[in-house]
């Protein structure tokens, strides 16, 4: 079987020392965590996390097997990046002075569909949302002007198919 890249999302409670837990079981496995995202949920009190990993799809079924043996994990899903709809979202400081005196990176804001967040004496802060794909493009094309920082989220996403965590909820 070949490694392919594979979302996971993860229905749990909101307790201290789960994420130490899960990233354990990853630990323990040596799998690489490629992106890891934690948030609310669309349910009150209950978090998600996004984890992305590249695995056979035998190892994230187990994977997921275990992730679900902790105590305050309601239901761990597994998907394809087929199977769902996914962006990243990154944030480039460029030097002022280059917003004016370099015409293409007006250009390369327009063409990348980013936007101008704040502009400030020193600096702007550039925002891009997409995929990875998309945030390097125009992390390569600022590149040669300088960034100051540069700082990428992890991937958030949502599965194309009904994930049926509501109604498991109400049986919880």
């Amino acid at each position: 079987m070949e490694n392919k890249k594979f979302t996971i999302s993860v229905y749990s409670e909101n307790n201290i020392g789960l994420l130490n837990r899960i990233s354990a079981i990853f630990l323990k496995r040596h799998i690489n965590i490629e992106s890891l995202t934690v948030s609310e949920s669309e349910i009150e009190n209950v978090s998600r996390f996004i984890i992305v990993v590249r695995i056979t799809e035998s190892s994230v079924k187990k994977l997921v097997g275990q992730i679900e043996k902790q105590i305050e994990v309601i239901k761990a899903f597994y998907h394809t990046n087929e199977e769902t709809i996914y962006r990243e979202s990154a944030l480039f400081k460029i030097a002022s002075d280059l917003l004016f005196d370099e015409r293409q990176i007006q250009n390369i804001i327009k063409e990348s569909n980013s936007e101008i967040v704040t502009v400030a004496r020193d600096f702007f802060v550039i925002s891009k949302s997409g995929r990875r794909s998309e945030i390097l493009d125009v992390y390569n094309k600022l590149k040669p002007y300088g960034i100051k920082q540069f700082v990428r989220s992890g991937r958030i996403s949502v599965s194309k198919d009904e994930m049926a965590i509501s109604k498991i909820l109400k049986d919880y």
